[in-house]
């Protein structure tokens, strides 16, 4: 009669739900049981291991998870493979028509190179980790072979050069690029978390730094005096004052309607963006948020403005006759068209330089307006519903250092109330109030 202890390791019994455990033929290890599955089911799970121990080990924390809620890993595909799937089926749905093109070209040029042949279920954090680190130390023109496959004999814009010509530029990304193509990674992989293919999102599990946030260079109070007053008979007229007043962005200036204005009381509503789309072309858009639609007070001259420009184009109107194409829009081209975002930072950057101002971007018109506002005193809360921010941290962080400037007046004005009130005190005078403190 054989004992427990007689028995081979390979045949022993174990208890019910506990798996089995068995030596196969090439000598390693397997184990197998039970485990949730994705949709509330059960499935049979393998795991392998150099010795009973590592097989039992490896089963046994399966089981655990199980017993948790946590389903099972049931996606064997290429991370390449679902990232396509979650492009096409998931992200099209619930990101902006402006903002899938940008992710698609994170998946295609970055992801997919760099991660694509790796399985989902076995992706780790050291995998995504190891990766951006390369990833910030390699030139995009080596990597990419941007100007190898320019033609010689083209004009000289267009040559290969860099690279292509064994002189490497040393072209690399920048944090925030790294930061974004992080974040598109991290977004794809909770959709998978969320849909039960895969356990955890082991991209939160990797940090990335803080990149430094972008520069941008806002108008002074005399720039911006001069920039109104090169305004003086400019077609756009209402649209630049508009942006600089009010803080605005290029879409919804480019997206106002006649009836979004009200000129006698003197607001605007913002309800939609105007831009260009890859799938519909020149398009009306929601806001950029739900903080984002709101109704902002008009400056009196931005009304008067407005008025002389609704004038204007009711001549342009008379003057085309049936050719006029309008919408509705406040601001078109002169047979009615919207106007493009593109063509309206020619006519800027053509305004910028008529009136000998420095470059600038036309979205630092509305870094402009919040500077201008700060520097006046005003409240932070005011100017977040002004720009329509999601949140007051948000204009918080972009406009932290003109607080800090601030902040430095505002110390040295007490440091001078301190040093005139310590000349004049000849100490004998007790202070106004006198309480003990607990």
């Amino acid at each position: 009669m054989t004992t427990p202890r007689d028995t081979p390791a390979s045949r022993r019994t174990r208890a019910n739900g506990d798996g089995t455990v068995y030596q196969r033929k090439d000598r390693r290890w397997e184990a197998a049981g039970y485990v949730l599955a994705p949709g509330n089911t059960r499935k049979r799970v393998r795991v392998y291991g150099s010795t009973r121990t590592e097989a039992l080990a490896k089963l046994t924390e399966k089981i655990a998870a199980s017993n948790r809620g946590v389903p099972a890993v049931t996606t064997q595909g290429s991370l390449a493979a679902y990232l396509t799937y979650w492009l096409e089926n998931v992200a099209v749905h619930h990101l902006r028509e402006t903002t899938h093109p940008r992710y698609t070209a994170v998946v295609h040029q970055y992801l997919i190179p760099g991660l694509g042949r790796k399985k989902l279920a076995k992706l780790t954090a050291k995998d995504v980790r190891t990766w951006l680190n390369e990833l910030r130390t390699v030139c995009q023109c080596c990597a990419r072979g941007i100007d190898a496959g320019r033609d010689p004999n083209a004009q000289a814009s267009r040559r290969p050069r860099c690279c292509a010509l064994g002189r490497c530029c040393g072209k690399r990304l920048s944090a925030l690029t790294l930061a974004y193509i992080h974040s598109v990674l991290k977004s794809a992989l909770e959709h998978a978390v969320r849909e039960e293919e895969i356990p955890r999102n082991v991209a939160r599990n990797v940090r990335t730094g803080t990149p430094r946030p972008r520069r941008f260079n806002p108008l002074t109070a005399e720039e911006a005096r001069q920039f109104l007053a090169a305004l003086h008979g400019h077609r756009l007229a209402a649209l630049f004052e508009l942006a600089l007043r009010t803080g605005l962005r290029k879409g919804e200036l480019l997206g106002l309607r006649w009836e979004d204005l009200d000129l006698d009381g003197g607001t605007a509503s913002i309800h939609r963006t105007l831009q260009r789309t890859h799938s519909r072309g020149l398009a009306t858009l929601p806001t950029k948020t739900i903080s984002s639609e709101r109704r902002v007070a008009l400056p009196a001259s931005c009304a008067a403005s407005l008025r002389a420009h609704r004038q204007r184009q009711a001549e342009e109107k008379e003057r085309v006759g049936a050719d006029w194409q309008g919408g509705g829009y406040v601001f078109t081209r002169p047979d009615g068209h919207p106007i493009e975002p593109a063509t309206l930072t020619r006519h800027f950057n053509a305004l910028l330089r008529d009136a000998h101002l420095r470059p600038i971007r036309f979205h630092d018109l509305r870094h402009s307006t919040a500077t201008l506002l700060l520097e006046q005193g005003v409240e932070l809360v005011v100017i977040k519903e002004l720009l329509g921010h999601a949140h007051i941290g948000v204009t918080a962080t972009v406009y932290a250092h003109v607080r800090l400037r601030l902040q430095r007046q505002a110390v040295d004005t007490l440091g001078r109330v301190l040093g005139a009130r310590a000349e004049g005190d000849d100490g004998d005078d007790p202070p106004p109030y006198a309480a003990t403190v607990r």
